[in-house]
């Protein structure tokens, strides 16, 4: 898949995140972090998947590990937006 790829996936977990958020209304200036999360959450999915040996570059398993990993670091950091 590659780093673009990785990038892709975040950006497009994190704006979906985001916006089906229940708490996103409450999380102001919350978008550009959901989106970072989603990078971030990615793009340590692929790096910890590679270290472990889980997964090699352009697997199967790589995609959905990624968009898990993306998806769970943009809820928790939306949710600690809203927290504060």
């Amino acid at each position: 898949m590659g780093w673009p790829g990785i990038v892709v996936i975040g950006v497009v977990v994190g704006a979906a995140g985001w916006w089906l958020h229940p708490m996103r209304a409450r999380a102001r200036g919350g978008f550009a972090l959901a989106v970072m999360a989603g990078v971030l959450g990615a793009g340590l999915a692929r790096v910890a998947g590679r270290v472990t040996g889980l997964f090699h570059d352009g697997e199967l398993l790589e995609w959905p590990v990624c968009t898990a990993f993306a998806l769970v670091f943009v809820a928790v950091a939306v949710a600690l937006r809203v927290r504060r």
